[in-house]
């Protein structure tokens, strides 16, 4: 009976400690420290490196985009240490933790760039490969939220095809889930055509 005891209390520590982490809001906290307001009230209102770039700072982007990423993969890689259960549980909760923060009354990112960050602590081949998805349906397309979303949409079957395991697979499929879900505005602008394309230069004066 403590043996189940001690597996539920580590099970929920770490989808505490996971949410915890995933809902740091980066994106809004550097925005302000360097005086650029609240990221919220600027272009899409959302807190990701991708909204924080509309600031004109591309360093700031950087940064935000490397702290999203990396508070997606601590937990996870330290939860690894402790079983691939563990981790299991950190993936949701960290992606969880980001799209749904406490903090900002459960207003948050889109989970992409936590979704990589998680992916690269559990199953690194998947990461890469949405990567590469990413990059190619982005220069392909120049939709920045077409190429997140044939990522995302093809992550679940790059587990599958990498990690041969129905567990890991389900587990990717429900941040895919939730991370796709996010996207809806982005979704309903790319069938409209309506949806912003990624600038490859400067424009013209």
């Amino acid at each position: 009976m403590s043996l189940i005891a001690n597996t539920v209390s580590a099970a929920a520590a770490w989808a505490i400690i996971a949410y915890l982490a995933g809902s740091i809001p980066f994106g809004l906290i550097l925005t302000k420290a360097t005086g650029h307001g609240d990221i919220r009230a600027l272009g899409s209102g959302n807190i990701g490196a991708t909204n924080v770039l509309r600031t004109g700072d591309k360093r700031l982007a950087l940064v935000t985009l490397i702290c999203d990423v990396l508070k997606g993969f601590l937990p996870v890689a330290i939860a690894a240490r402790f079983g691939e259960e563990l981790a299991s549980i950190a993936v949701v909760a960290a992606v969880l933790g980001h799209v749904f923060p406490v903090w900002l009354s459960f207003k948050g990112g889109k989970g992409v760039a936590t979704g990589v960050g998680v992916l690269l602590a559990y199953a690194w081949p998947v990461a890469v490969a949405a990567i590469v998805t990413w990059l190619v349906v982005a220069l392909v397309s120049r939709y920045s939220s077409l190429a997140a979303l044939a990522a995302t949409a093809l992550a679940p079957f790059y587990t599958w095809l990498f990690i041969r395991d129905l567990g890991s697979t389900f587990v990717v499929l429900a941040i895919a889930i939730v991370i796709i879900a996010r996207h809806a505005t982005n979704i309903a602008r790319l069938l409209r055509g309506e949806e912003s394309r990624i600038s490859l230069g400067k424009k013209p004066a």
